[in-house]
């Protein structure tokens, strides 16, 4: 299953009651391995958890802690890309030259690196006094 049809197919799953609006994502790992999520709304926090997140648990529970590449796919008119903390969640496993693909389910499509995504992110660097 390519990336793309794995992020759709996470979309799909997508339990989004309130705001009707699904997220898919998937990450392609140095690994090789395709990990998915979607987004998770609930009525307490009803903007919910991102498809990206529930993609990095799924690879950090497989064991998996590299990334890649990854897609992110909803139905807008324009790409979604990844809210800041996933931006930041993804900089946490992929390197500045990751690519992440934003799409949506019409096919626009807007493709950046992780650094384009997330200049100056937070990185152990930052810690070394520490």
């Amino acid at each position: 299953m390519s990336l793309l049809d794995a992020a759709k197919t996470a979309r799909e799953n997508a339990y989004a009651p309130y705001s009707n609006f699904k997220v898919g994502a998937a990450l392609r790992c140095a690994s090789g391995h395709v990990y998915a999520g979607c987004n998770v709304e609930n009525v307490a926090y009803p903007e919910g958890t991102c498809a990206e997140a529930g993609a990095i648990a799924a690879m950090v529970v497989a064991g998996d802690h590299k990334v890649v590449e990854a897609v992110v796919i909803a139905d807008a008119p324009l790409p979604v890309t990844p809210c800041g903390g996933c931006r930041q969640k993804l900089a946490e496993f992929a390197d500045a030259d990751a690519t992440i693909r934003m799409m949506t389910m019409g096919g626009e499509s807007l493709t950046m690196t992780m650094a384009e995504l997330l200049p100056g992110a937070f990185g152990t660097e930052h810690m070394e006094n520490t």
